[in-house]
């Protein structure tokens, strides 16, 4: 089965998106005290310059199980891709704890162990690995399972000091958890995130079909998974922690209705986001060429800029200090505000995020389309692994 550009162009959105995310966590004057959700702070703009990067972390986790089906129906060497899969999640799993990490905080010490979309797809791919024999339709259905029905953990009575719950809950909710005066903070629970990356694997079977079927197919599942969310989401009963609520009017009631829940990602996260990203994979190839063309490079080589827009972003954050007045001995590092002094007002307006998130974007383009070049020409060993 060939490469699908449909792929690519849709994971090169995303991958765009997730930058603004990352300059905003950064860089914003109010991103290290309040969140971008919260209903009592937040402006519209606000909130959906977040919301929006919602679509980020589960496009991509569940593009990754769909990747890997076609490349064992590419290779039709299911031991060779297991073997593949378990060396690679393990893999992601250290490059998380390791250069993600400190890309993210620049904290030499490692104060902060923080296990994020990364290891998340490192645990799905070993996960992935050891479940290979099982049909891609029983896999699928496995993962609907889950998606569907992880949220109903949070309804077993567990007692106080229930060693299943302590046991349960970091595979299925964020969790902190002190040691040796740092910190291992789950982020990215990783069985909901496995639900999803099994369910973008037994989806790998519908690139085989013609084009215009596939089209069809992937708009209906699209829209159909946003009326679920809808009428769900309405009942306002089962399928996210967060009830929504009438606020002071009906902008903000709308953004309660909106204000789904990510960690971990709820059925009504995954049914909004989802539903979206089937419809961008509907229409994906109809895109103007200029999309396609810019889209397809960012999309091609997905783990180097994740990893290397941390690094421009967070230099870029040093220097927005040093503008501002700040002195090195103020920066802090080890407390997770990514080199931000505590109890000082640094940052900058929603605007002028915008605007890096622009240029960030824009500066990683060159290095995008060069290395997505050098992979397609050169065969070395470890270039499967980024």
């Amino acid at each position: 089965m060939k490469r699908q550009p449909s792929i690519d162009i849709v994971r090169g959105i995303v991958m765009i998106i997730m930058a603004l995310d990352h300059v905003r966590d950064l860089m914003h004057v109010d991103s290290i005290t309040q969140s971008p959700t919260d209903l009592a702070t937040t402006t519209p703009l606000l909130f959906f310059t977040r919301w929006i990067t919602h679509l980020c972390a589960p496009i991509f986790v569940f593009l990754a199980g769909t990747s890997v089906y076609l490349s064992l129906q590419n290779k039709n060497n299911p031991a060779e891709t297991r073997q593949h899969l378990l060396k690679r999640g393990f893999w992601l799993i250290v490059l998380e704890f390791t250069l993600v990490n400190f890309g993210l905080f620049f904290d030499i010490g490692f104060h902060t162990l923080l296990f994020e979309v990364i290891a998340a797809i490192g645990f799905g791919f070993i996960a992935l690995g050891l479940l290979l024999k099982i049909r891609s339709k029983i896999l699928g259905i496995i993962g609907l399972a889950i998606i569907f029905c992880h949220n109903l953990l949070l309804l077993i009575p567990f007692a106080e000091n229930s060693v299943l719950k302590a046991v349960l809950s970091p595979f299925f909710g964020p969790v902190v958890i002190p040691f040796s005066g740092r910190a291992f903070i789950m982020g990215y629970p990783p069985i909901p995130w496995l639900g999803i990356m099994l369910v973008g694997f037994a989806t790998g079977k519908f690139f085989a079909l013609e084009e215009q079927k596939r089209k069809k197919l992937f708009l209906k599942i699209g829209l159909s998974a946003l009326v679920l969310f809808i009428t769900i989401r309405f009942l306002n009963i089962y399928g996210d922690p967060a009830l929504w609520a009438s606020q002071k009017d009906a902008v903000f009631t709308f953004l309660s209705f909106m204000n789904v829940t990510k960690y971990p990602p709820s059925l009504l996260f995954c049914l909004a986001t989802l539903g979206i990203m089937f419809l961008l994979l509907a229409f994906a190839e109809q895109f103007q060429n200029g999309i396609k063309k810019v889209t397809l490079v960012y999309g091609k080589v997905p783990l180097f800029y994740f990893i290397v827009h941390f690094y421009v972003i967070h230099i870029l954050t040093l220097i927005m200090l040093f503008a501002q007045g700040f002195d090195w001995s103020q920066f802090e590092f080890a407390s997770g505000t990514f080199g931000r002094p505590k109890g000082l007002e640094s940052g900058l307006p929603l605007w002028a995020i915008y605007l890096i998130w622009i240029s960030v974007v824009a500066l990683l383009y060159k290095p995008s389309k060069w290395f997505g070049k050098y992979k397609t020409e050169h065969q070395h060993w470890w270039l499967r692994y980024i």
